[in-house]
């Protein structure tokens, strides 16, 4: 009897063991996936153009896309035209929540193209290559978070949009919590995704994030802006006036633009971001309100009250409360403001009326800086890399700063 009592212990126990064997075989093992959020318009939009009537000099049908270097520009689109169609509509009606009173032009829709995947966003080339040279599989364990430039985190079902993929994301690689890397505004975004969900939600799906010179709050360049307007398609300046109308039209239109600018609560009266050879009035960032009022402009000023500063950061209520692992450049001229002749919408613009100061070739040194203060984040890393000589366009697809991205990735 003994025996047999011992016998069926031993069976229970190797079952037991085997069991537990089969179990640690199936763990999740495997690279934690990377979700990445691009830069100011650096994913793909396409507009659909159909019946417009905004712009009648525009053709009333088609369709054009909308990014950075985009190596198909419309042949019936104009510049111009483009700007007008995607100027968006402003209604001035404080019983509607402000995210509400934006619309498209009629007879335009905006769509992301590709979401979620690596082609929607071309620029990260460099990077999708290094990644995949680590057994990284593309949109399988690398998705890209796109959105409208042209829209605040608060507007067009981002939020919804980007958790989806994100749950979407770690499901389809074994419950591996996936890292977010953000380039320029794309970390507004994500660090928006980040305030705006529970603790809970992180924990189970974020291992960490990664900005790369995160443009946290603005920056200077956007002022100016407001009155010479940039074109996407190579980030260059109108050479026209009627194109500098047209896009100055556009960016005024836009809440990023006042997302993106210099907010005066960090920038305060460091750098004056534009100045009025007409009037020898110079501003700040602490002055955009007057600025505004200046230039007769109270839409854009209704708009800034809201926007400025949007994306909060700078207080413990507001920390990611993930590991951080940020990144900036340094050491080159930065175009942070203008001497405009007057303030009149439409002007043209050349280097040497640029105000400029430190920074990595797009953002100053205030803006990468300002992430420092998550050095008070309680128990969660965070560490700050400087890269001097790096530009801000080549940060993302640096070597080095890949390095560190792929190292980040395999610490558990």
């Amino acid at each position: 009897m003994k025996a047999k009592v011992w016998a069926r212990i031993a069976l229970v126990v190797l079952l037991s063991l085997t069991g537990l064997a089969g179990v640690a075989s199936a763990a999740p093992v495997g690279r934690v996936p990377v979700v990445l959020f691009p830069a100011f318009h650096l994913n793909r939009l396409e507009v659909v153009v159909a019946g417009q009537t905004a712009a009648p000099e525009c053709p009333r049908t088609g369709r054009f896309q909308d990014w950075y270097r985009n190596d198909r520009p419309s042949a019936d689109f104009s510049q111009v035209c483009q700007d007008k169609l995607l100027t968006l509509r402003y209604r001035a009606d404080r019983a509607v929540p402000m995210s509400a009173r934006f619309s498209e032009q009629p007879g335009v829709r905006v769509r992301l193209v590709d979401f979620g995947r690596t082609s929607s966003a071309p620029f990260y080339e460099t990077m999708y290559r290094r990644l995949e040279s680590v057994g990284y599989v593309r949109d399988r364990d690398i998705r890209v978070a796109g959105y409208d430039s042209r829209l605040t985190p608060d507007m067009g079902g981002f939020l919804p949009r980007t958790v989806r993929l994100i749950e979407d994301t770690v499901r389809a690689n074994g419950g591996r919590k996936v890292h977010l890397v953000g380039h320029s505004n794309g970390p507004l975004y994500a660090h928006y995704l980040l305030t705006h969900t529970t603790r809970e939600w992180r924990d189970r799906h974020i291992h960490g994030f990664t900005p790369i010179a995160g443009n946290f709050p603005g920056q200077g360049l956007l002022y100016p802006t407001l009155f010479t307007g940039l074109n996407i398609q190579d980030f260059g300046y109108p050479t026209t006036v009627e194109n500098a109308e047209s896009s100055a039209r556009m960016y005024q239109a836009a809440p990023s633009t006042y997302m993106s600018a210099a907010d005066p609560e960090v920038f305060g009266d460091r750098e004056v971001v534009l100045t009025d050879r007409s009037t020898g009035r110079s501003y700040t960032p602490r002055d955009h309100p007057r600025l505004l009022a200046d230039a007769n402009l109270p839409v854009a000023a209704e708009i800034a009250r809201h926007y400025v500063g949007f994306v909060e950061f700078t207080s413990p209520r507001w920390f990611p409360n993930v590991d951080v692992h940020a990144e900036k450049g340094s050491g080159l001229s930065t175009v942070v403001g203008a001497t405009l002749p007057d303030l009149r919408t439409g002007q043209l613009l050349t280097p040497p009326q640029f105000l400029t100061r430190d920074g990595d070739g797009n953002q100053e040194d205030l803006t990468n800086d300002a992430v420092r203060v998550w050095n008070a984040m309680r128990h969660h890393h965070f560490s700050l890399t400087d890269n001097p000589g790096v530009d801000h366009f080549a940060l993302p697809n640096d070597p080095q700063v890949l390095d560190r991205l792929v190292a980040t990735l395999q610490t558990p």
